[in-house]
């Protein structure tokens, strides 16, 4: 493994470079996040379709369990079970537009990770940097187990467990543990564990951290980088279920999907599942004892467990779901918890929002008016009166103070920029499908995929890396 070593200090040098004066050592955390054998176990696998450009580049890394669709070069870095999924990337042609100034791209985008650790992390969407529209850059960066880079380029970066990176663009930042970031272009900033910030620059801002005690108690990171709380708690609960599927080259279709519908085959389905038309179950999701409805969408590592979903229900990467009914309509942000039991549902009225990284933990039945958003910790219905409000009344808002959120703008134009993305997550992702070619989504899209596997050497030096090769466009 001497090769795997070297890269392990060359990835750590070169974070630090960045990290080290705004106060993070990357060094034990990358010594101890990942056991080096289990560099080994893993294949990575890439999925090959008509609709999405062949084109990977993988040099000098580790990219065990790691799935891979659409343009992307790896380089000098480690991804271990990661989700790189390139199908939303730019296209060669494409008119882009940024602060109001138009430009044509001149190539496809490329997803791009250079020097960088990821673990069990989610890259998604296309980059908003204007300095590079062709490029979605990660580098230099340590992302660590269930965050999600999503559309957001980083240089220099350390993303805590289940942290999201949202349409931003980061320069040498920390985002703590559990915390969601949709704030523009930042630099040499430290966002503390557990806060939820949406800024968009001149029109209004969202701001809400978790008070004190609650965070650890779900999420957890300790020097050595080992995660503890509920949520891993809960994840491992699972992880016997993916075994099967990841010790097979060639997985078996899941029976009983719609023609218009896909599940992956790197999914699980358990127990007794109906999956409406029009739906899309990504690889790494969990689907147990549930209904999903027409239209609806459970994206990478959500977990869903006897709840039903009534249609063109939205789970944004990493969403966590039990025992809940979703009405129709409805938007549960990146990585959060609705957990109810048998005894004490949650019930969630249709066209709601859950925002991103909100805790539902029910200890009594929970009911949330439709038309309504969501936010922070709850777990008894008296919660809402601090965490919760009418859309509409949200819309005609421009100073807020509820507990320990605060809101400053335009509420009109935050509801509206909600409301566009969350019927752009359906667009894309095929819930309007109607048998034409230009509603097809990606449940349309990705229904031909094959998958082809890659494995590292597994002796010498060099054991633990992956051979250098280019398959695609780089081959030709």
């Amino acid at each position: 493994m001497e090769k795997l070593e070297a890269l392990f200090d060359h990835i750590t040098s070169r974070v630090n470079v960045n990290l080290k004066p705004i106060g993070i050592d990357v060094e034990p955390i990358l010594k101890n996040a990942v056991p080096r054998e289990r560099h080994l176990l893993y294949y990575a696998f890439y999925a090959l379709t008509t609709d999405h450009p062949l084109s990977f580049k993988f040099t000098n890394s580790n990219l065990a369990g790691t799935y891979l669709l659409g343009k992307t070069n790896v380089d000098r870095s480690v991804i271990y079970k990661s989700n790189i999924r390139g199908d939303e990337l730019k296209r060669k042609g494409d008119v882009v537009e940024f602060n109001g100034v138009k430009t044509r791209l001149f190539y496809d985008e490329v997803i791009r990770i250079t020097n960088s650790f990821l673990v069990k992390t989610l890259v998604h969407n296309q980059s908003k940097n204007p300095e590079t529209p062709e490029v979605f850059k990660i580098l230099n960066t340590v992302a660590m187990p269930f965050s999600n880079i999503h559309g957001t380029t980083t240089e220099g970066v350390y993303l805590g467990s289940f942290a999201t990176a949202d349409l931003s663009i980061l320069h040498n930042c920390i985002v703590g543990d559990y915390s969601y970031v949709q704030a523009g272009d930042l630099s040499r900033l430290t966002i503390e564990p557990g806060r939820v910030w949406i800024k968009y620059d001149g029109l209004f801002e969202f701001n809400y951290v978790f008070p004190d005690g609650v965070l650890e108690k779900y999420v957890s990171t300790d020097e050595n980088g080992q995660l503890t709380g509920k949520f891993i708690e809960y994840v491992d609960e699972f992880k016997d279920d993916f075994v099967p599927i990841y010790s097979t080259v060639l997985p078996e279709d899941v029976e009983g999907v719609p023609d218009d519908a896909y599940v992956s085959p790197y999914a699980v389905i358990k127990g007794k599942c109906t999956i409406g038309k029009n739906a899309l179950i990504a690889q790494r999701a969990h689907i147990e004892d549930s209904y999903i409805g027409d239209g609806s969408n459970a994206q990478e590592n959500c977990y869903i467990k006897n709840s039903v979903y009534r249609g063109n229900n939205v789970t944004a990467h990493g969403g966590k779901v039990v025992h809940t009914i979703a009405e129709k309509n409805i938007f549960i942000g990146f990585n959060s918890f609705l957990h109810g039991t048998e005894k004490h549902k949650i019930n969630v009225g249709r066209d709601s929002i859950v925002m991103p990284h909100t805790i539902v933990n029910a200890k009594e039945p929970i009911n949330i008016p439709a038309g309504s958003v969501i936010w922070g910790h709850i777990t008894k219905q008296k919660d809402l009166e601090n965490h919760c409000m009418p859309l509409d009344e949200l819309a005609k808002s421009t100073d807020l103070e509820i507990g320990n959120m605060t809101f400053k703008g335009d509420g009109k134009a935050f509801v509206q920029a909600f409301r566009h993305r969350i019927d752009h997550i359906l667009e894309e992702n095929g819930a309007y499908y109607n048998g034409t070619e230009t509603t097809r989504g990606h449940a349309q899209k990705t229904q031909a995929a094959c998958f082809n596997i890659l494995q590292p050497f597994q002796s010498g030096p060099e054991m633990g890396m992956y051979p250098t090769m280019s398959i695609g466009e780089y081959a030709k």
